[in-house]
């Protein structure tokens, strides 16, 4: 187990330092692959494929992350068979020494194995994979915490691939909420624009509608979600709208945990968390908005007709448990009473999780 000084490490760091090292194997997967040619396509519905790639990379993040924590439910987009031999090789037995550099934040140390839940996307946009767009080629691997994005590792097997073939390829951007991210320089949009990044190749009218009604100076039709969002990071757009239920969990866990940590959101269409507990449906019914900023104003410009075609995530009853505890602690905290919590109480508490709203106020008024 790692460890600083005569402490364990915490759960939450160990995790994240696992998966950005595994995150590294993964790429050097999905490069090896392509460079051979044998893709191994797979046409598991309209506009959705799976590759060798996505296929041997899922094996290697999942193995190696079940290898070390047993005990944390993780959630994989590919269906694989289990018969398959996983190659010895596979499993990074090393933890990142940097994410382990960090001093985990208080909210995070006492967080167990039933607590977290890690959502993986081993090859995010593949379409853009087969057809040479590798610029848009993310790995994802989102840790959840009582259902929240918290921690989150973007790479990007093909980084700097344009800059000719002497290029060190690949770059690893990875953050955790409360802590910050890193493996990228963050920059704001241009000031008098805004550029508004959705989907390249699943438009419809409420895709199109919706991202024109944001006021749009010019749109950037990408592939992957986690691509969307380094642009968000990087100051290249101000917005990522995708009026659409095709987004999954493991598509967003990762990219919402990074943007959060740097003081962005990343909700449904209506606003609302986009939750990911282990019984949470897979499919993000309610949309994707990201924003750096002013995400108010991007909810309110979608709308009506467009937001009553979504839903939002329903708590889980233990997410509802949760956060009643959490506003006892701070209420007794408040009285003079101790507070301890595995989640940041301030923080969770702004969460709006509307079923459970009326308890809340209630108990605030105690």
């Amino acid at each position: 187990m790692a460890s600083t000084g005569a402490f364990p490490t915490p759960l939450v760091m160990r995790l994240l330092a696992a998966s950005v090292s595994v995150s590294y194997k993964a790429g050097n997967i999905i490069r090896d692959i392509l460079k051979t040619g044998e893709l191994g396509i797979i046409e598991k519905g309209r506009n959705d494929l799976q590759t060798e790639a996505d296929r041997a990379a899922q094996r290697c993040i999942v193995a190696t992350l079940h290898k070390h924590f047993p005990k944390v439910a993780i959630f994989g987009e590919e269906s694989l068979d289990p018969a398959i031999r996983i190659p010895e090789d596979y499993i990074v037995k090393d933890f990142d020494p940097e994410v382990l550099s960090h001093p985990c934040p208080t909210g995070y140390k006492d967080v167990t194995d039933d607590q977290v839940v890690v959502w993986v996307d081993p090859l995010d946009g593949t379409a853009e994979f087969t057809q040479g767009l590798l610029d848009h080629v993310t790995v994802l691997i989102g840790v959840a915490v009582n259902g929240e994005a918290k921690g989150g590792v973007i790479y990007q097997p093909y980084y700097n691939y344009q800059e000719g073939p002497d290029a060190t390829l690949g770059r690893c951007i990875w953050g955790l909420v409360g802590l910050g991210a890193f493996g990228f320089q963050p920059q704001n949009p241009p000031v008098g624009k805004n550029l508004i990044t959705t989907t390249r190749s699943h438009s419809d009218w409420m895709v199109t509608e919706a991202v024109n009604s944001c006021e749009p100076t010019d749109i950037i039709r990408v592939g992957g979600a986690g691509h969307k969002v380094v642009l968000l990071l990087e100051g290249k757009v101000h917005a990522y709208v995708f009026a659409s239920k095709g987004c999954k969990k493991w598509d967003t866990c990762a990219p919402e945990a990074v943007l959060h940590a740097i003081g962005g959101h990343l909700t449904d269409l209506l606003g609302k968390p986009i939750l990911y507990y282990a019984n949470v449906q897979r499919t993000n019914s309610g949309g994707v908005l990201a924003t750096l900023h002013n995400h108010q104003w991007y909810v309110d410009k979608i709308p009506a007709e467009i937001k009553v075609n979504f839903i939002s995530d329903v708590p889980s009853d233990g997410m509802i448990d949760k956060k009643k505890q959490l506003v006892e602690q701070i209420v007794c905290y408040h009285c003079g009473g101790d507070a301890g919590s595995s989640v940041d109480p301030p923080e969770f508490n702004q969460v709006d999780y509307s079923d459970a709203s009326a308890d809340v106020s209630e108990l605030s008024k105690k």
